[in-house]
């Protein structure tokens, strides 16, 4: 039997719709540290709370990787025994804000893909909120081509898990893994993961990832590609679409 016709294409988010930047993990950790309440321990040095934050986002990350299992900031400091404001993250956004441009091919090649017929989704391995993401998309001007977007921080799982790809696929409202596209950067959480969940995957293989974050499998992609404006011509040849 032929595959189905394809019908949605849905993106990772780092690494893939914005472009991969190398970061100071230290860095970000000593600015997430600015959240913290502070208490009159003499063990609540601001660099001892970064350690503790960075140690912590390890073994969330970690979580993520071997169980797929997800988190939200608030997990990160409760890992690190840490009681935060959200109110005082603005040092940690403000640390992530450059590192969050979307890439400029990004809207003419989701304009290509809506006009062929398909659907355009995300599906992001996040700690961040929704409305973090949203608003990044929103300040870029193209949010308005997503049809339908899920970040990890609001449901249970994370990639690789086929849970995850289940929950994007509803939002965009396609029943059939066979008919949808993953895009993204990661052999194991994008390729593999996509590929074990029903989905086809292209690869986009410009991110240098770390070693700590790399899975334990390595999927073969349907396709690769070196820029988002080659695309929709590599969906184009993946299967018939509703041209």
């Amino acid at each position: 039997m032929a595959d189905p016709a394809i019908q949605a294409v849905i993106f990772d988010w780092g690494g893939t719709l914005t472009r991969w930047h190398d970061v100071d993990f230290h860095a970000e950790s000593v600015a997430l540290a600015a959240a913290v309440r502070q208490t009159p321990s003499p063990d609540d040095d601001h660099h001892a709370i970064a350690a503790r934050l960075h140690r912590a986002g390890g073994t969330v990350w970690g979580r993520s990787r071997d169980h797929q299992q997800s988190a939200t900031i608030a997990d990160l400091f409760a890992e690190a025994g840490l009681d935060h404001d959200p109110e005082l993250l603005r040092a940690y956004y403000e640390f992530w804000e450059p590192h969050t441009l979307t890439d400029p091919e990004a809207r003419p090649m989701f304009e290509e893909l809506r006009a062929m017929g398909l659907r355009v989704g995300v599906l992001s391995n996040t700690i961040w909120p929704r409305e973090w993401h949203v608003g990044f998309f929103e300040r870029d001007g193209v949010y308005d081509l997503v049809d339908g977007d899920v970040y990890t921080s609001e449901i249970p799982w994370t990639k690789p898990s086929p849970l995850a790809f289940g929950a994007a696929m509803d939002a965009v409202g396609v029943s059939d893994p066979a008919a949808c596209v993953y895009v993204g950067d990661r052999l194991f959480d994008d390729v593999w993961g996509a590929h074990n969940a029903g989905l086809r995957a292209i690869h986009v293989p410009l991110s240098n990832i770390p070693p700590e974050q790399v899975g334990h499998t390595e999927g073969e992609p349907d396709a690769s590609v070196t820029s988002l404006a080659e695309i929709p011509a590599a969906v184009r040849a993946l299967g018939r679409t509703r041209v």
